[in-house]
């Protein structure tokens, strides 16, 4: 059995969200001196664990549930015969379980907060697109890549590391969740057309395209104005500005969203909107350490 089709239900190009995160609650964790280096790792393997086990379990559902039929997207491997549905099932079901495994040790250095927050986050990864009520099919999915890829594991990854709940961490998350929510948005509006038919109702799908457009504006918005907020407030030092230096690229990504109507033009705007998370998250963070 060769790896590639694996790799490519992974979807490499995402897994920068899983990164962001624990990038950013790490350095916080460093500037408040509790930053502890097995805390790190485990936490960014868990996090690109339950990344890569959402990412399967979507390839899967979506498949079960007819989603994919006209895809207009990157291969889905269920869907394209690369792989059947029962070795992914059961490579969704190892992923997730090496993730709960980690998260053990996360859970002997945290206690009773990191399991809950590692058992949602898991929950939600499976419930994104299975059960009767699938959180991307419910208009969610947005709100999901926010809250758990976004304040969660922000939030999260500080709490493992200091065992306190961080302020700074909370208002860092945001823009984080911001960033990673905008590449969701735009997987959706390019399926706008193909998920209406299907009856998957996300949240494009309930607003139109306008509205997704602006959401995407608004969103990248908020992201860039944290923080200088946080550096003018003194929260933070005045290098937590540091992500305002890919502020070019996030207008190029907007004018060019506004400009995209075909399928195919969003494809590589959503691996820019991805590339932006990274390169924004990784500035964050470098701003944040002092």
């Amino acid at each position: 059995m060769t790896l590639r089709p694996w790799i490519i239900a992974a979807r490499p190009r995402t897994l920068p969200a899983a990164v962001v995160p624990v990038l950013v609650g790490s350095a916080i964790a460093w500037r408040q001196g509790g930053f502890q280096l097995p805390v790190f790792i485990a936490a960014l393997a868990a996090s690109v664990l339950i990344q890569i086990g959402t990412n399967y379990a979507n390839d899967l559902f979506d498949y079960l549930k007819g989603t994919d039929k006209d895809r207009q997207g990157p291969t889905r491997v269920t869907q394209s015969g690369l792989l059947s549905p029962r070795a992914v099932a059961t490579g969704t079901a190892i992923v997730f379980g090496l993730a709960a495994l980690i998260g053990f040790y996360l859970v002997t250095i945290g206690g009773l907060p990191i399991l809950i927050i590692g058992l949602l986050s898991i929950l939600a990864g499976i419930g994104y697109t299975a059960g009767p009520y699938p959180l991307a099919y419910i208009g969610l999915g947005d709100a999901f890549a926010f809250l758990f890829f976004g304040v969660v594991a922000t939030v999260g990854t500080t709490l493992a590391h200091t065992g306190r709940l961080d302020p700074l961490s909370i208002a860092a998350s945001v823009p984080v969740g911001c960033l990673v929510m905008n590449i969701i948005t735009v997987n959706n509006l390019r399926d706008i057309p193909t998920d209406r038919i299907a009856g998957k109702h996300t949240l494009a799908v309930r607003i139109g395209e306008q509205a997704t457009r602006a959401q995407f504006g608004i969103s990248t918005a908020l992201a860039y104005a944290i923080p200088p907020a946080l550096a003018l407030a003194r929260v933070a030092g005045p290098l937590a500005i540091l992500p305002v230096l890919t502020l070019p690229l996030a207008w190029k990504l907007i004018r060019d969203l506004w400009s995209a109507r075909e399928a195919r033009q969003f494809n590589p705007i959503l691996g820019r909107s991805a590339q932006l998370h990274l390169w924004f998250g990784a500035l964050f963070a470098i701003g944040l350490l002092p």
